[in-house]
């Protein structure tokens, strides 16, 4: 009894200090992640505690469960109005992208450790994907806004590449233990397999376990655990039958987190919690894992590896892999930039470990140089990277709730506070109320307004709003406590996206537009001059004005912004 509680007591002070630490990591500019991998090290056998770990299985385990609820989650989070923007450019990215960063990689890897091709395109599998804990705790925590391409792009990649990246660490780990097998059909199938079941079975699932608990009607805390359980059931059963279920379980999570009303705004909280405990448990289990002795012997090859995989691999991997799409260049190194690496390569490094392969113990400690070298160069720039290439959007303000209607599609009860010195504060009801735009309650110092009298809002009162999703992007800025952004970002006029180019023209005296262009809208210009769909924040030049897009309904430009030269 003494020695559970002594287990107990290590356990949970452990995790207590890394999740301290970890809620203060923001304010200090490191990445969240790379504290726990720090405190796990330092609770090791090299460390001030001097804990042996070395239960390779154990710690395998969990990462996968870890791994499983951090994906349901990242796809509970994720609306299908992003795939309209970014699913295609993922797709390429999570397959082509990380065949060709895996390829590069490893060519380098042979040539600088001197091992066998296979070892080094082992390697190369193995940190050939982004990580999806990363990408989502990193982009959250970055303290900007990106734009919805680039953003929608980044967050599926990360939650679809998984199966390739498994698909290249197997087939390589089975052909350096059966180097006289034969590789065809059969391989091609595999990977097929990995997606499509993996594919099918988040969807099918998704969609039973989403219809279960609308049915169900739990409280928001058991929702969640239900949500998690389920989760990695599907997980379990798609891994049974051959499929990816990491795959599956970000899959399911769409669809539990997009099907009907969704997902309620109680129950993602809940679920932030449930995710929180799984990336911390699975960083400081993988930090006690690793031996900093033994990995400062692969300190300067590991670095190397790293700033290859960076400034070479990963870039020429997305340039290749985006050239259909038409991405900017910016946004393709952005894309480049944010390819960080977590968790997943650090348990894909496991797979050696367990099939007794020589040299497997110096991929693991390379893969965890590696890891560390991605959190701390690329997950602590990315809000000064998005700043500098100009993906960076002017604040907005964040509802104190969103929820959606059940059974009405894109309908959305959102609560929002006066801020003094915002648009809002002074305004009366009528100013914020549009067709789409309607108010569901006013709350004043505990006390309810009556809405008939159309009453002025004052600074900290509570304003609840029903409105679709669209509509938010443009109704967040009545509650900025400041404007100044906006109007340096957008210009200081806005117009329909209806208004006919030839309606601007005139009134802004523009000569010399060609006249196709003139008999269009502001929407459709906007897709004449674009080769991918317009996002918030995309610009286009108009006889000497600039015209950027503020806010989007359905998939289509509702707003845009115009700003004159200066002088």
């Amino acid at each position: 009894m003494e020695s559970l509680n002594v287990f107990i007591l290590i356990g949970a002070f452990i995790l207590f200090i890394g999740l301290l630490l970890g809620s203060l990591s923001t304010r200090i500019g490191v990445p969240t992640l790379l504290v726990f991998l720090g405190v796990g090290m330092a609770a090791g056998e090299n460390g001030i505690g001097g804990i042996q770990f070395e239960d390779v299985d154990f710690a395998f385990l969990i990462s996968n469960l870890a791994l499983a609820i951090i994906l349901l989650d990242g796809g509970l989070r994720t609306r299908l109005e992003t795939f309209r923007v970014g699913l295609k450019p993922a797709l390429s990215l999570a397959t082509l992208g990380v065949a060709l960063s895996a390829m590069f990689t490893g060519a380098f890897a042979t040539w600088l450790l001197g091992v066998d091709w296979r070892v080094g395109l082992l390697l190369g599998g193995i940190i050939g994907s982004t990580d999806a804990a990363a990408v989502f705790s990193m982009i959250r925590s970055a303290g900007v806004r990106i734009n919805a391409r680039v953003a929608s792009t980044l967050e599926i990649e990360s939650g679809l590449n998984d199966p390739m990246a498994i698909f290249i660490t197997v087939l390589l780990i089975d052909l350096l233990l059966k180097p006289d097998a034969s590789w065809g059909a059969e391989t091609l199938t595999t990977l097929i397999q990995q997606f499509g079941v993996g594919a099918l079975l988040g969807v099918g699932l998704g969609i039973l376990l989403a219809e279960l608990l609308l049915r169900v009607r739990s409280n928001e805390g058991l929702h969640a655990l239900l949500l998690c359980t389920g989760g990695l059931s599907l997980f379990a059963i798609t891994n049974l039958l051959g499929g990816s279920g990491f795959l599956a379980a970000y899959v399911a999570g769409l669809v539990a987190g997009n099907w009907r009303s969704g997902t309620s705004d109680n129950v993602l909280r809940s679920m932030d919690s449930m995710a929180w405990l799984a990336q911390s448990g699975m960083f400081l289990l993988l930090g006690l894992l690793v031996s900093p002795k033994e990995m400062l012997d692969s300190l300067l090859p590991g670095l190397a590896i790293a700033l290859f995989l960076m400034l070479v691999a990963r870039p020429l991997a997305v340039w290749l892999s985006l050239l259909p799409f038409g991405f900017p260049r910016r946004e393709q190194g952005f894309i480049a930039w944010t390819g960080l690496r977590g968790a997943v390569p650090i348990v894909l490094a496991v797979f050696p470990l367990m099939s007794g392969l020589d040299q497997s113990r110096l991929l693991f400690d390379i893969v965890f140089v590696v890891v560390i070298a991605s959190l701390l160069l690329q997950g602590t720039t990315l809000g000064p990277m998005a700043r500098r290439l100009k993906l960076a959007l002017p604040p907005a303000a964040k509802p104190l709730t969103e929820v959606g209607l059940e059974g009405v599609d894109d309908q959305f009860i959102t609560q929002f506070r006066i801020e003094p010195g915002s648009r809002a504060d002074g305004k009366t009801l009528s100013h914020l109320v549009t067709p789409l735009i309607r108010p569901v309650a006013l709350v004043r110092a505990g006390n309810s307004l009556p809405l008939e009298d159309n009453p002025p809002l004052r600074a900290g009162d509570t304003l609840s709003l029903l409105a679709s999703h669209g509509e938010l992007e443009q109704l967040s800025e009545w509650f900025l406590s400041s404007t100044v952004a906006l109007r340096r970002f957008y210009g200081d006029f806005t117009v329909r996206a209806n208004v006919q180019v030839a309606d601007v023209a005139m009134s802004y005296g523009l000569a010399g537009l060609a006249e196709e262009e003139l008999a269009l809208s502001l929407e459709q210009l906007f897709r004449r001059r674009h080769s991918t769909t317009p996002v918030i924040g995309d610009t286009i030049d108009l006889g000497g004005i600039r015209l950027r897009v503020r806010a989007m309904e359905r998939g289509r430009v509702s707003l845009v912004g115009i700003r004159l030269p200066k002088g």
